[in-house]
């Protein structure tokens, strides 16, 4: 059927002599099924775009001579971008006898150049508040390709708050990613210096605070700086006092660049205020005894604080110094000091006034030594009046006036006498000195007694008690057809039983001493038991309405005529009990109040101290229980 096919048929005849004949065939096909073999063909390749393929022509042979064609056929794949591509051409050799092969060539077209950015304008500088105005790039692509342009800001602050500088940087970018950059910056400079504004001149007083409320404050503005430093600094010129000058103030306006406005604001300082005194009225007035000097001469030495509102140097003038004697005493005045102060710019204060009183309200005193103002005295030895000497503080002469006055007390011999100085000075101050002398008449303690009408002649010296003066005479104040021999007394001389008889004791003198004894005459003469051993202490107090010791008990000598004493002691030495008559009642009750609600004392061991008055006996001491139910 092609060139490149055939087939061969070989018969074979067999033919004997007998021209029998015999066939017999074999058949050789040959056929073509080999492909022509095309030559190899370029490797496959890559190329950038915007470069485009170039492919070689194929060539081929065929093993069996056939005429063969040779065709191609190209197939383009896209690639990730728009700028990239990739082509394969496929070359097919086909022989007569349809036998084909084929052969590929790929070529890649690839994009790896970015658009290029058109040239941006130059790095510029701008002056706040101008701000940054930015041109819009322009870029191209090697390839055709789609890219956008997108920017970003960079700023970077500068040196002050109003100084700085953005950078713009472009960003080229082509559908395959392949990206440029351009950048474009503009410098922004602070160099206007703030606008100040500073108040007017103006005149003050030495006094006001020049600085700020009474010569004002400065304000500035700045269209870059949102802080500005005002700086004030002075010159002064004195003027003719020292609370005269004038301020020349230069106002300085720094913005945070650095960038200053200075202006000169005027201030005159004047003094029209008179000094002041910071005392009040009657602040310095002083009133002063006569007598002391110091304090005077502290006051002399006073004067008023003053203050002026500028100057420090105040000139001071005592104006009067007048005295004005006290008509009714020579040792008092009132002395007034006036003065004025003037502040060297001409302005005086008012006057001030001080007064001075010396007043004399001091009494005379006594400057004897050995005066006693109260005396104890016998009767018999009142003291003389002293001669008694007195000084005054301011006056030389004083009078003295002496009084002495006798008071006697009801129900006994003693009185007393007062004796007054009264003392004044002339100028009102008297001062009365009183001495006091208490006078006591001696007494003559005296005891009551018993006898019996045979005990023989009785001593009336024997009812008296300690040392008596023995010079004295006795006499009968009760008692008829008696008589006395002295100080002897005999009952059985006229006297009678049952009877009670009262003697007079007697001592003359000054004082006049007198006592009366009283002696009962009994017929009963019978010894009673009166002695140390007749005595019978209770030793227990059980006050509980058993009827039992009750009650604390001093027995034994009920009839001996003795006065029972009885003190009763907690363990603490403190009296609970006391009785200087006591009648044997005594059951556990306390005279001090304070000790229980019920007033007995708590149950426990007390001690007793029992004196027999008029016995001679010693007192009797010892321990007692008491039990009060406390």
């Amino acid at each position: 059927d092609c060139a490149g096919e055939y087939s061969v048929t070989r018969t074979w005849t067999a033919t004997d002599a007998c021209g029998n004949t015999s066939t017999a065939t074999q058949t050789i096909n040959v056929i073509d099924t080999d492909a022509p073999v095309i030559d190899a063909l370029p490797a496959d390749s890559t190329i950038n775009c915007p470069d485009t393929p170039s492919f070689a022509t194929a060539t081929a042979t065929d093993a069996c001579g056939s005429d063969f064609t040779l065709t191609f056929q190209d197939v383009t794949t896209d690639g990730d971008c728009a700028g990239e591509y990739s082509v394969t051409r496929t070359w097919t050799a086909t022989d007569a006898c349809g036998n084909t092969s084929t052969a590929t060539q790929t070529i890649n077209v690839i994009d790896t150049d970015a658009p290029v950015i058109d040239a941006l304008p130059a790095d510029s500088t701008i002056n706040c508040p101008d701000t940054p105005s930015f041109a819009t790039a322009t870029a191209t692509d090697a390839c055709g390709s789609d890219f956008t342009l997108t920017f970003q800001d960079v700023t970077t602050d500068g040196d002050c708050a109003g100084e700085y500088s953005v950078t713009r940087t472009w960003t080229a970018t082509d559908a395959c990613g392949n990206t440029s950059t351009a950048t474009q910056t503009i410098n922004v400079v602070d160099e206007t210096a703030p606008e100040l504004t500073i108040p007017s001149d103006v005149t003050v007083e030495c006094s006001d605070d020049s600085s700020t409320t009474a010569t004002g404050v400065a304000t500035a503005t700045d269209t870059c700086s949102t802080t500005i430093d005002i700086t004030s600094s002075d010159v002064t010129t004195p003027g003719a006092c020292d609370g005269e000058f004038t301020i020349t103030r230069t106002w300085i306006a720094t913005d945070e660049c650095g960038n200053t406005t200075s202006l000169d604001q005027v201030i005159t300082v004047q003094d029209t205020t008179a000094p002041e005194v910071t005392n009040p009225d009657g602040d310095l007035d002083v009133t002063i005894e006569c007598s002391d000097t110091d304090a005077l001469d502290d006051a002399l030495n006073l004067e008023p604080t003053v203050t002026d509102n500028c100057s420090n140097n105040i000139i001071t003038t005592l104006v009067s110094d007048d005295t004005v004697q006290d008509p009714n005493c020579a040792n008092a005045s009132v002395r007034t000091r006036t003065w004025t102060f003037d502040d060297g710019c001409g302005n005086i204060s008012d006057v001030f006034t001080q007064v001075i009183t010396i007043v004399d309200t001091t009494a005379p005193v006594l400057i004897t030594t050995d005066f006693d103002e109260n005396i104890n005295a016998s009767c018999d030895a009142i003291p003389e009046i002293p001669e008694l000497m007195f000084e005054d503080n301011c006056s030389a002469n004083v009078t003295v006036v002496f009084d002495e006055q006798i008071n006697f007390f009801p129900n006994t011999d003693d009185y007393e006498i007062i004796r007054d100085w009264t003392v004044d000075d002339g100028c009102g101050n008297t001062a009365t000195f009183t001495q006091l002398i208490s006078v006591t008449t001696p007494t003559i303690d005296a005891v009551d007694g018993d006898r019996c009408i045979d005990d023989g002649v009785i001593n009336l010296f024997d009812f008296l008690q300690g040392n008596v003066d023995t010079s004295g005479t006795w006499s009968i104040v009760i008692g008829n057809g008696i008589s006395l021999n002295g100080n002897l007394f005999d009952p059985q001389d006229g006297g009678e039983v049952n009877e009670i008889y009262t003697f007079r004791y007697t001592i003359d003198g000054t004082c006049n001493t007198q006592v009366d004894v009283n002696v009962a005459i009994n017929g009963d003469c019978i010894v009673l038991p009166c002695g140390e051993e007749d005595v019978r202490i209770s030793k227990t107090v059980t006050a509980n309405g058993d009827g039992v010791n009750e009650s604390f008990k001093v027995a034994g000598v009920e009839t001996c005529g003795f006065v029972t004493e009885v003190q009763i002691f907690n363990r603490w030495g403190a009296v609970v009990y006391k009785n200087n008559n006591y009648q044997n009642d005594w059951n556990g009750q306390t005279i001090r109040s304070s000790v229980g609600s019920s007033g007995n004392v708590p149950t426990g061991t007390y001690y007793y101290v029992v004196t027999l008055r008029n016995s001679g006996l010693e007192p009797f001491a010892g321990p007692i229980y008491v039990v009060t139910g406390n």
